[in-house]
């Protein structure tokens, strides 16, 4: 297994002499096998890659147990515009007795740097080619994996990431599709990844576990990528994947800054027996726990990482009270600390540390090992739509313990459901999925009902389904499981991409003259998209209501049943709606490609508001 070059490094202590091997990865000529790399450039402009390669190498620590090295590169004025403006400096860690190493990096940016943009941070590993076969990302979906070769000597598809794999060397893989977006993962759900070999008598395994996800960006459904064909195995820091623009790092000239990325931990395990190797899953999950357990760590040299005794906590209960009436315990929320902004603002929150957890099912909650700082704390619950913030200021100090008691969640709502489509849930899972084109799919997800929507090509089936009138939705009819397709996207018409107006039926028995209905809208998903809305007339000219331009997540491309969340809260007059049959039109106005499109969450239509809501 080729990860990098070594160099041996000698130190003696107490008359002996004490030999670690240091993994060298930064400073070798061989940085195929590993690099850390940044893509950046200049504010508004497209991005540049920059491989970090660290020009001061230094021993941070060393002694009979542990050995830490620094491979520091600072940014002088001669690197502008070829090197991201930030002072990297990458640390690796060994420690006697561990299977494996610890990596982690310090970015710093001093007074007086020009301004930046910053769309990617992360780690690279590339295995190697003809050992490791089969890849890991979790219980469900693991594989053996087609080759470099076979995606070279395949068909190109919409995009450069997807192939048809058309001759692969072994002929199981013929006619499937190959595209490293297909296993991504939300952060939180990725705790470890990495490739078994099968090669020989003694299979291997390479596994990159993340202890904790404070220094990834944009909370925990973010999605990023874990492995993909080459072999390769990554550890993202931060990215603008499932996101866009939004979770750009954005620097101003002159602006400050200082974050620690990691540790992770690359782990090594083998088995002693060829038919053992599926045994290396489980062991890493458990590796990965153990990982967990130690969080914060207590051995890293930098003074940047704040050690577990300076850390604090932060406790309190959560109760969701929708539509007047008693609050109600919020169970199996999603609560948690990131820089000061808006509610919601944390899913686009990329320069701060992030801690979260989930209630209990009494809605109780605590957060712990919270880096020092300034925060405040947002949530939300499944079955409610909307975003939670605690307005005030939360100060955490070191080793301070905080309580706020019981805090109460109003979701928006001005009145009564008269009915209401999906699920609150900030996904687009609970709607209709196709089946994917059987010449265009991966036999990973054939079996698996809960990542169906990972294969290649959903989006094309919505013309093959309607291939000259829209979706249109009936209240107390249709069932959203079935007959809501899960991506509002154009149609392909002789080559040609035509906007599409999804209706939605549905009766009223009497209306409330002069009185606002209210149209509640959440998204889950949009990428170059505006939503117009008009309620019974599709031909007026002004909509009713309007999104304008919203997204650039490319969920939809890239097989994700959720990008960046979006609640429109839309007042509707009586006098738009009749007694009898009305007609709700969702038009996507812009068409230019296959991928414009949006996710629905959740559709609800609301009364005027009565004395109960």
């Amino acid at each position: 297994m080729k990860v990098a070059s070594q160099k041996q490094v000698s130190f003696k202590w107490f008359g002996m002499a004490v030999q670690f091997s240091i993994i060298i990865l930064s400073a070798c000529s061989e940085r195929s096998f590993r690099y850390f790399d940044v893509v950046w450039d200049d504010p508004g402009k497209s991005g540049k890659f920059d491989r970090i390669s660290g020009t001061n190498f230094s021993v941070i620590v060393a002694n009979e147990s542990i050995v830490e090295v620094s491979f520091l590169r600072t940014w002088q004025t001669s690197m502008k515009g070829s090197c991201v403006p930030i002072n990297i400096d990458q640390r690796y860690i060994m420690r006697r007795g561990e299977s494996g190493f610890y990596s982690y990096v310090i970015f710093d940016r001093p007074q007086g740097l020009p301004a930046v943009e910053v769309y990617q941070i992360r780690n690279v590993y590339k295995l190697a080619v003809n050992r490791f076969s089969y890849m890991a990302i979790s219980d469900t979906r693991q594989r053996n994996m087609p080759s470099l070769t076979d995606r070279k000597q395949g068909r190109t598809l919409a995009y450069p990431e997807a192939v048809l794999l058309t001759n692969p060397n072994d002929s199981k893989f013929k006619g499937e599709v190959d595209d490293k977006y297909q296993y991504s993962s939300e952060i939180k759900d990725d705790r470890v990844h990495g490739w078994i070999t099968q090669d020989h008598f003694a299979p291997e395994g390479f596994w990159i576990i993340t202890p904790s996800n404070e220094f990834r960006s944009a909370g925990p459904v973010k999605q990023d990528l874990t492995c993909h064909v080459g072999p390769t195995v990554l550890s993202m820091y931060t990215s603008t994947h499932y996101g866009g623009k939004d979770v750009t790092m954005t620097f101003k000239e002159g602006e400050t800054h200082k974050k620690v990325f990691g540790p992770i931990f690359v782990y090594l395990n083998s088995a002693s027996l060829k038919e053992q190797f599926r045994t290396l899953w489980p062991d890493a999950v458990r590796q990965s726990s153990n990982e967990v357990e130690k969080w914060p760590y207590d051995f890293v040299g930098s003074k940047d990482f704040i050690p577990p005794n300076q850390r604090g906590t932060v406790a309190g209960l959560l109760q969701i009270q929708d539509g007047g009436g008693k609050a109600q315990p919020a169970s199996n929320a999603s609560v948690g600390l990131a820089l000061p902004g808006k509610a919601g603002s944390w899913q686009k929150e990329c320069k701060g540390y992030q801690f979260w957890n989930q209630t209990d099912k009494n809605g109780n909650f605590l957060i712990k090992n919270i880096v020092p700082g300034d925060y405040n704390l947002y949530a939300w619950v499944p079955g409610f739509i909307g975003d939670y913030m605690y307005t005030t200021k939360i100060t955490i100090k070191p080793g301070g313990n905080i309580n706020l008691g019981s805090l109460v969640y109003n979701p928006p709502r001005n009145g009564p459901t008269l009915w209401e489509i999906g699920i609150p849930d900030r996904s687009a899972a609970e709607f209709y999925i196709p089946d994917p084109n059987p010449e265009l799919i991966n036999r990973l997800y054939s079996n698996n009902g809960t990542d169906k929507f990972r294969q290649y090509g959903l989006w094309e089936r919505y013309t093959e389904l309607y291939p000259k009138q829209d979706l249109v939705y009936t209240v107390g009819v249709s069932n959203y499981h079935k007959d809501w397709f899960y991506a509002q996207v154009t149609r392909n018409v002789n080559k040609t991409y035509v906007p599409t107006t999804w209706q939605i039926k549905f009766p009223l028995q009497n209306i409330i003259m002069g009185g606002n209905y209210t149209l509640q809208v959440a998204l889950a998903s949009a990428t170059y998209s505006r939503v117009e809305v008009r309620f019974n007339d599709p031909n007026v000219k002004l909509p009713h209501f309007s999104t304008g331009p919203i997204g650039d997540d490319n969920a939809i491309a890239r097989h994700g049943i959720h990008g960046l969340y979006r609640l429109y809260t839309i007042v509707v007059g009586s006098n738009h709606l009749v007694k009898g049959n009305n007609t709700i039109y969702l038009t996507r106005s812009k068409a230019t490609s296959f991928f414009e499109g949006v996710m629905y969450d959740y559709i609800r239509l609301e009364s005027p508001p009565t004395k109960a809501t």
